[in-house]
C-alpha cells in the first residue's frame, strides 16, 4: 500500500495539490461547501491512481484543492462505503493520501439517523464518541505496523480541542449543535425496529454507514479529526415511517449551510 500512496501523492502533487493544511470529507447531500472555496484544482477520483470511484448517485466523486477560511484545504466531494463493495483499506486510502500530502487536521461530515429521541431531523450532532458495528477494522492487515502503532488507543477518537473549536463556531453562529455517540453500521439497508431499540440500549445517539473507518485511520496517523452529522431522520422504533430518500436529501441540503459556517469559522481558527 505504501507504493500506492506514493503514486497517488506524486500524481496529485504534479497536478498542483501542494501541501494542504486541512482535509475535509463531505457526506451524503453535502457538496455545496466547494462553492465557498477558492478552487485551484479539481480531479475526478477515477483519474487519481488507486483511488476508488464513488458508486453512489448523490456522491460527486471529486477531489478539490484550494483556499477556505484563509487556509489551504483538500476536499473530498463524496466518500466510499462498505455497502458499495469496497473494503476498509480502500475506503480509508484517501485519508492516508491526504495525510501524506501534509494535512494537519481532518474534518468529516455525514448524514445519520437520530436514535436519541431528544434530537430532531434537520439538526446537527457533533460526534463525541462512536460504536463500530461494521464488523472489521481498517488496521487489520499485514504490515500495519509500518504505518504506525498496531494497537491504537481509541479512548478519545475525536480531538477534544478541535471539538471545542467546532462548538465555539456553532455558538458564534447561533447554530444548535447536539453532541452524541455515532454508531456505524454496514448498510445499505436501514435498521429494523429491534435494531433501533438495540442501538439505543448500547448508547448510540445516531446511526450511519460511514465515518468510523476514516476516524480510526486518522487516529492511527495521529491526525486530529472531528465529525458532524446532519440528522436526516428520526429512528423511533415505535413511530417509524418508510424511508424517504428525497426528504433525506432535502434535509441534508437544508442543513448544509450550517455545517459550512461551522467548518469555515473553525478552519479560520486553526
Amino acid at each position: 500500500m505504501k507504493e500506492q500512496i506514493e503514486e497517488a501523492v506524486e500524481y496529485l502533487t504534479e497536478k498542483g495539490f501542494d501541501a494542504p493544511e486541512i482535509g475535509i470529507i463531505l457526506g451524503t447531500g453535502m457538496g455545496k461547501l466547494v462553492t465557498h472555496m477558492e478552487i485551484q484544482e479539481s480531479l475526478s477520483y477515477n483519474h487519481i491512481p488507486h483511488f476508488p470511484a464513488s458508486r453512489v448517485e448523490f456522491h460527486k466523486g471529486k477531489l478539490h484543492y484550494g483556499r477556505l477560511g484563509g487556509k489551504t484545504v483538500i476536499v473530498m466531494q463524496g466518500r466510499f462505503h462498505l455497502y458499495e463493495g469496497y473494503d476498509l483499506l480502500q475506503i480509508t486510502f484517501p485519508v492516508r493520501v491526504m495525510h501524506a500530502l501534509g494535512i494537519k487536521h481532518l474534518l468529516i461530515s455525514n448524514a445519520a439517523g437520530a436514535i436519541n429521541k431528544q434530537f430532531k431531523k434537520g439538526e446537527l450532532m457533533l460526534l463525541t464518541d462512536h460504536i463500530n458495528l461494521q464488523g472489521g477494522s481498517p488496521l487489520a492487515f499485514k504490515g500495519v505496523e509500518s504505518f504506525g502503532e498496531r494497537f491504537v488507543d481509541m479512548i478519545a477518537p475525536y480531538d477534544k480541542l478541535l471539538n471545542k473549536t467546532l462548538r465555539q463556531a456553532a455558538e458564534k453562529h447561533n447554530i444548535l449543535l447536539n453532541e452524541g455517540v455515532y454508531a456505524s453500521v454496514v448498510g445499505p439497508h436501514l435498521e429494523t425496529r429491534a435494531e433501533y431499540r438495540y442501538l439505543g440500549i448500547i448508547g448510540a445517539d445516531a446511526v450511519g454507514m460511514s465515518t468510523v473507518p476514516e476516524v480510526i485511520v486518522a487516529n492511527h496517523l495521529d491526525l486530529p479529526c472531528a465529525a458532524i452529522s446532519i440528522l436526516t431522520d428520526e429512528c423511533d422504533p415505535e413511530n417509524l415511517s418508510p424511508i424517504n430518500i428525497p426528504e433525506i436529501m432535502m434535509l441534508a441540503e437544508k442543513a448544509e449551510p450550517s455545517i459550512i459556517k461551522i467548518f469555515t469559522l473553525t478552519i479560520k481558527s486553526l
